[in-house]
């Protein structure tokens, strides 16, 4: 066969070949159910970071799904621990946006186009899914300093019943996201608005935050120590070891506790 017939031959064997599709989606998400979702989430009630962190451990993920420990509370509550969370992942990713802000002649003009700008690319229609016990979970790598969640939108998803919002990015007006008392657990203080910045890429797709895989329907569980993913297929193996972990400390401190003349507190109740 000469290198000439071999040249023509190739690439009519290649077109013969089914091609593969222009784009795959190969991590694909399963739908959850609110019934399932109150079910899963009462076996988290009052469980620490760390004692679900343990969990993992027992069921084989140690260090998996441990959000790196620059995603950190906005607030704290040193008192009765508002700032906790646990609550089923709604996730969203946002990306840098291919454009950026034109010069207006004036506030009317940019008033427009910044409208035009959130209703085609930010579009609030994951917000749908933002149920009660969910948390927003925000893939915003690369974003830098666009304050997706603002104290508006958010205390908008809080009455629908958010628990919480955990991104890799940050929210803006964090003064009263913290008067409001939103749990928020982020990685940057941000202070833009979205147009000119972001746009939305997906929501409730497979998102990568604090170096961890998020599913929609994980249970997210975050306190001053950080934020951890449970797996929704391990989410009873998890609780299950997570609250004997959990009552065994409770016992414990509530020994020292006695021992040492301290009034006993919630957290040994």
């Amino acid at each position: 066969m000469t290198r000439n017939f071999i040249a023509i031959l190739f690439p009519l064997l290649l077109a013969a070949q089914p091609q593969p599709p222009f784009s795959r989606q190969y991590l694909q998400p399963k739908p959850f159910d609110a019934a399932e979702n109150e079910r899963l989430l009462k076996l988290f009630e009052g469980l620490r970071v760390a004692d679900v962190n343990d969990g993992l451990d027992i069921v084989g993920l140690p260090d998996v799904m441990t959000m790196t420990p620059d995603i950190l509370p906005l607030w704290r509550d040193e008192k009765e621990f508002r700032h906790r969370i646990t609550g089923f992942a709604v996730t969203l990713r946002i990306v840098p946006a291919q454009a950026r802000t034109p010069d207006f002649p004036g506030h009317e003009e940019f008033a427009k186009w910044e409208g035009r700008w959130y209703s085609t690319l930010t579009p609030e229609e994951f917000a749908r899914w933002l149920s009660p016990g969910a948390v927003l979970v925000i893939d915003a790598q690369g974003t830098r300093d666009s304050g997706f969640c603002g104290s508006n939108n958010a205390l908008n998803w809080f009455s629908r019943g958010m628990r919480g919002i955990v991104t890799s990015g940050g929210c803006r007006d964090s003064d009263e996201n913290i008067l409001q008392r939103i749990p928020v657990y982020q990685r940057l203080h941000t202070r833009g608005i979205n147009p000119g910045r972001v746009q939305i890429e997906s929501y409730n797709q497979p998102v990568t935050v604090g170096s961890v895989l998020v599913m929609p329907g994980d249970i997210i569980v975050a306190d001053s120590d950080g934020v951890v993913v449970v797996p929704r297929a391990k989410a009873e193996a998890v609780a299950a070891a997570a609250r004997k972990i959990l009552e065994g400390d409770k016992k414990a401190r509530r020994g020292l506790y006695q021992k040492t003349g301290r009034p006993l507190d919630h957290t040994v109740k």
